[in-house]
């Protein structure tokens, strides 16, 4: 029997997650029959975690008062009773938040390939890197040579649809805050760049078009909603059609947020807006797998990453920061070398 630390859940938020909603606790950890226990080089913080701390959310379990958070993580094989998992072993799996983590064999979701970066399975070639070309290939059909505006782009999963859409021929604005993240954009390959702090995004999306040489968007990849939504569907193109993965300006708020104002565009250009859940898409990961894994080999993607904190007693400091922005691409906590 090992001791091991956790992170578990001792309040729910109301708006903005603080630290006291948080405990770091010690627990035993014992491998057990048909099991191993996984020592965690580092773990996933994403936007959707502080919607699971609360108890309204109604597209997946909200995290349990008194029990530990839950996310993806990769991490090393240290005891075993399970002959296909040898200790020495390299897993993803999804009981983050802890140093070592107890698994049945059905909860290793996939042993991390000989030659593999694990942190690759936590971005590009994992659930982050899937959800934008879900997002992308299936929810909006993107088309080779199509207009495509990516917001929060500088994120996890807009950093690696940006690259997607440009790996198809299109021409891709992306939105980020601040000129830093505007280089690192440019630096991806993204044709123009937007500050969304800098003024009315519905301005400077039509400035951005102009600079590209192109009159409409045909997609939008939409993480932000509020303000950047409203822009997009201003400048879509007839036909045009809006994957919409997140919505992380309306994420802090107390009460209900209104909707973009201009949905009688969305009529009169017959616009697509379809939501989407990356869970509903498993039957395609192979297909993705396949794909991604050529991009990464070949440069055609890259995987931008920032850790966020070290250890697992800073954990939801990083995850907070990853909410503040201070991030670029797939934020991480490192946990052990």
């Amino acid at each position: 029997m090992t001791i091991s630390r956790e992170v578990r859940l001792v309040a729910r938020p109301e708006g903005r997650p603080t630290p006291d909603l948080v405990e770091v606790v010690e627990t035993e950890v014992e491998c057990g029959d048909d099991a191993v226990v996984v020592e965690n080089l580092a773990m996933s913080v994403e936007p959707y975690m502080q919607g699971r701390m609360s108890e309204h959310v109604d597209y997946a379990t909200p995290y349990a008062l008194g029990q530990p958070l839950t996310g993806h993580a990769v991490g090393r094989v240290v005891a075993s009773s399970v002959a296909d998992l040898p200790e020495g072993t390299v897993v993803l799996h999804e009981k983050g938040w802890r140093e070592l983590s107890r698994l049945r064999p059905d909860e290793v979701q996939a042993q991390v390939p000989d030659g593999t970066d694990p942190l690759a399975l936590l971005g590009a070639l994992g659930q982050t890197g899937f959800t934008a070309w879900v997002g992308l290939t299936l929810v909006a059909g993107l088309q080779g040579g199509e207009t495509v505006f990516i917001t929060s782009a500088a994120g996890a999963v807009g950093a690696v649809a940006g690259q997607i859409a440009k790996a198809q021929g299109c021409t891709v604005i992306g939105s980020c805050g601040g000129p830093e993240k505007g280089e690192v954009l440019r630096g991806l390959g993204f044709d123009a760049v937007i500050d969304h702090r800098a003024g009315p995004v519905r301005a400077s999306l039509k400035e951005a078009l102009a600079a590209v040489g192109r009159s409409h968007l045909d997609v939008t990849f939409d993480n932000v909603g509020g303000e950047q939504l409203e822009a997009a569907i201003r400048h879509m193109g007839d036909h045009g059609r809006i994957a919409l993965c997140g919505a992380i300006s309306t994420y802090d708020a107390t009460s209900p947020v209104p909707g973009p104002r201009n949905l009688l565009l969305a009529i009169w250009r017959r616009l697509r807006l379809e939501g989407f859940i990356v869970g509903d898409h498993q039957a395609h990961r192979p297909r993705f797998d396949e794909r991604m894994t050529r991009w990464l080999a070949d440069g055609t993607v890259v995987d931008p990453r920032t850790e966020v904190a070290d250890g697992i007693e800073h954990a939801f400091d990083g995850f907070l920061r990853m909410l503040d922005g201070a991030s670029t691409g797939k934020s991480y906590v490192r946990l052990a070398d």
